[in-house]
């Protein structure tokens, strides 16, 4: 990159620069991303009367393609280049164009603290590149996200440098495996990692003397007598078939054995969800509307796992010893809860046979119990108190400590981290939606969106939660590294200024193998395609019908002239992030839409007094406002209440029998369960091509993809599907049948459940090679707790600022 900038400078296009340079200078910005320069690129080439080719293809514009951000001094101009994903290159040039440097992450950092007049000298620096293995590191960033498969990769090349140490090692990880006080897998028969090979051998001439359809209990007591207890397979021909991967693996390390071996041993049986700040229920209650995808996420995942961990001990064996999976999902107990279960200590979930809700509650600084819900944003003096009361509740839940903590979102991670750390246990983090790419500028900015959103303190937890974390759950590889054009979500933490607070040099390790891509599925009772009739009743597909084209109620805006217009649904949480005032306005502005569609919009508020903050508030003032500025009376329903998952089903159903389509209008949009839930349901979907809906849609084949911040540009490409719809009879259903497959192939919980316990079986085993391999990062992470969150979050609790419930 730097010889690139080099070549420009010394050919004829250093005058193109220049000019260019001038454009952005006469923006008045201090601060310009991508979109910002390339338009000023493409309107200076204009301006020379350059050829077409100029903009990508000179060394300028090759340029220009990798710079994503433009800082601009008096004295000098600085760019930073994205080279590849996840890489970036800091120059600086002069203002005369005579010279450029490299410039280092500490100097941007104190250059970005200079342009909003916020610049602090000696600024604590963080920095935990030092502590992660480089060994470790994945150097193809192809394989960013694949963390099962190269951790067991590094593990038997490791091991096997050492094949004494390496049997030596299996035989105290196996040794060291029990259940509620009960020895699993190997018993103290059992000496050494060589006398393990040993008597592998005794234990596999027992079996294969036995039947191999018989039961394990058949042989138990001659494998014990040798060293083997439960937990080798139900069958003869199961355990046998574990014993001789075990054989395999004690003389040669493959990765491949190394694998499988571990995922046939059941290690996990108590399983941690944590779920903090929303309404987690299930009657008449699925979450607030700012957390109701990942309440239903949350319940989705422990119910199949409940199901997966059922079924991996009964394979094992172990369900006839008494074994049996044990599931929590953690949460807030709130006593002011409108008449819903969220005031109950403990819940069993419904259709989990071994899943509970356990809820505890917060407590202020006088020790008296919080009565009210209170928003994800004002959440952290309540945390650690929580954390502590929560680990008690857990062990005497589980009569001892949990197998593995799953963390959901920000809290919810801060919160394994604090009881992980003292348990002991792995700590898998679901991140979801990080807050800090959806907030633009709001690291730079975070002193004047404190009040309301607390950045600081979110921030500092995503840094302690996503580092502290044994491995990271996500739901597609955007999430991680971005795209070529886009900054992925963690990418954002790795170098990013909170001015007056503290600079992070390197935030997080994106090469780690902690990154595992592991989609989740959807809830198949109410997602399911709309021509299974035999699944749907009558009766509730008219209520639903009702609902969304000719019911009136005070909670309902809107009716249809001309109701058999194709619809058009669009079903979100109101925010800025969502984007709903965006498509409303496209739909406003486009009147070959108007003339061909309805538009309905499926939201939990109707009225500016139902907002819990000021941007909820904004969106629907602005709503209303777009609604009566273009006249869309007849054309537009919004139907503004809370509505379920088997609701939501089975509108998506109704929006299909009548040759309906799904708009996601998004301007960023972290993954996409709504857009899985949409395609499932048979609806061809429209989606934002920023964030996960572009790894689930395969644009013009499963979906569209859309750009929905250029309004024109997103009706264009309804309005050519639906002339393609009376072009080709057939167009809708092939669209809609791809859509299903594709969901159905990719995203279901089935293979969610297997990945996820194969990572914490494999997460489980490193731990147990190399306790203490950690110590030095969860030193420093509690150093950030204590000195940054800690003081922050008493800060808060001194002056709460609740948003209203």
């Amino acid at each position: 990159m730097f010889e690139l900038v080099q070549a420009v400078l010394r050919s004829d296009e250093k005058s193109d620069l220049r000019q260019l340079i001038a454009k952005f200078r006469s923006t008045d910005k201090k601060y310009l991303l991508r979109n910002e320069i390339l338009q000023a690129f493409e309107q200076t080439c204009h301006s020379l009367n350059k050829p077409p080719y100029f903009f990508h293809s000179s060394r300028l514009g090759e340029l220009i393609q990798l710079t994503h951000e433009v800082l601009l001094e008096d004295e000098s101009l600085w760019i930073i280049l994205r080279p590849r994903i996840a890489r970036q290159v800091i120059l600086r040039l002069s203002s005369d164009l005579s010279g450029v440097d490299l410039m280092p992450a500490e100097a941007l950092l104190d250059l970005r603290d200079r342009l909003v007049n916020r610049y602090e000298p000696g600024i604590l620096e963080i920095d935990v590149q030092p502590f992660y293995d480089l060994d470790l590191t994945i150097q193809d960033p192809r394989s960013i996200g694949e963390g099962l498969a190269c951790l067991h990769r590094f593990l038997a090349a490791e091991l096997g440098k050492d094949p004494q140490q390496w049997t030596q090692s299996i035989f105290e990880v196996l040794r060291g495996h029990q259940h509620s006080g009960m020895s699993l897998l190997i018993n103290d028969r059992i000496h050494s990692g060589e006398h393990l090979q040993q008597q592998v051998g005794e234990a596999l001439a027992l079996a294969h003397h036995a039947v191999p359809h018989a039961s394990y209990e058949d042989i138990h007591l001659e494998l014990q007598s040798v060293g083997f207890e439960p937990g080798w397979g139900s069958t003869v021909a199961q355990a046998r078939e574990t014993l001789e991967l075990l054989a395999r693996l004690l003389q040669k390390p493959d990765p491949g054995v190394l694998e499988a071996l571990i995922e046939r041993i059941s290690v996990i049986f108590k399983v941690v969800l944590i779920s903090i700040h929303g309404w987690v229920g299930q009657d008449g209650v699925l979450g607030r509307p700012e957390t109701a995808g990942q309440v239903a996420y949350v319940l989705d995942q422990a119910r199949h796992l409940d199901r997966k961990l059922t079924l991996d001990i009964h394979n094992a064996g172990l369900d006839r010893f008494g074994v049996k999976p044990q599931i929590v999902i953690l949460t807030r107990l709130i006593p002011d809860c409108d008449g819903t279960q969220c005031s109950l200590p403990l819940e069993q979930v419904q259709g989990a046979e071994h899943t509970w809700i356990l809820r505890v509650p917060f407590r202020d600084g006088a020790d008296s119990v919080l009565q009210q819900w209170i928003s994800k944003f004002d959440i952290w003096p309540y945390l650690e108190r929580f954390a502590y009361e929560a680990e008690q509740a857990l062990l005497a839940h589980f009569q001892g400590k949990p197998n593995l903590m799953i963390g959901n979102y920000t809290d919810g991670n801060l919160v394994a981290f604090l009881i992980a750390r003292r348990l002991k246990v792995p700590h898998c983090m679901i991140a979801h939606a990080l807050e800090k790419p959806k907030y633009l500028f709001s690291d730079l900015y975070w002193q004047d969106l404190e009040e309301r959103y607390h950045f600081s303190l979110l921030y500092t937890a995503d840094l302690i939660g996503m580092n502290a974390a044994d491995f990271i759950v996500t739901s597609s590889y955007q999430e991680i590294m971005g795209t070529p054009d886009t900054t992925g979500q963690f990418e954002s933490y790795q170098c990013f200024s909170m001015p007056q607070l503290f600079h992070v040099v390197n935030g997080i390790e994106l090469c780690s193998p902690k990154f595992n891509v592991v989609p989740p599925g959807i809830n198949e009772r109410a997602f399911f395609p709309y021509h299974l009739t035999q699944e749907r009743t009558e009766a509730e597909g008219d209520r639903l019908a009702h609902l969304l084209f000719t019911q009136e109620d005070a909670q309902i805006l809107g009716y249809f002239k001309d109701p058999d217009k194709r619809p058009i649904l669009n079903f979100a949480p109101i925010n800025a992030t969502k984007n709903l005032t965006g498509l409303v306005e496209c739909f406003a502005l486009s009147q070959d839409l108007q003339d061909r569609c309805n538009l309905v919009v499926l939201t939990g508020k109707l009225h500016p007094s139902e907002a819990i903050n000021a941007e909820e508030q904004s969106e629907i003032e602005t709503l209303h406002h777009l609604i009566q500025q273009h006249d869309l009376e007849g054309r537009i329903r919004w139907i503004g209440r809370p509505i379920s998952s088997m609701d939501l089903g089975e509108a998506m159903r109704a929006i299909a029998d009548r040759r309906g389509i799904f708009v996601h209008s998004a301007r960023f949009e972290p993954f996409g369960l709504t857009v899985l839930e949409a395609m499932t349901s048979g609806l061809p979907t429209f989606a934002s091509q920023f964030g996960g809906p572009s790894e689930i849609i395969e644009d013009n084949i499963s979906g569209f993809l859309i750009n929905p911040t250029n309004l024109e540009e997103t009706a264009n490409r309804i309005l050519e599907f639906l002339e393609r719809c009376d072009a080709e009879p057939n167009y809708w259903e092939n669209i809609s049948e791809r859509a299903i497959h594709r969901v159905q192939d990719r995203y279901n919980w089935n293979a969610h459940t297997t990945k996820l316990l194969a990572l914490a079986n494999l997460y489980w085993f490193w731990n147990q090679l190399t306790p203490h391999n950690r110590e030095a990062l969860f030193r420093y992470l509690e150093l950030m707790f204590h000195f940054i969150y800690k003081a922050g979050a008493s800060k808060l609790l001194e002056h709460p600022h609740h948003f209203k419930s």
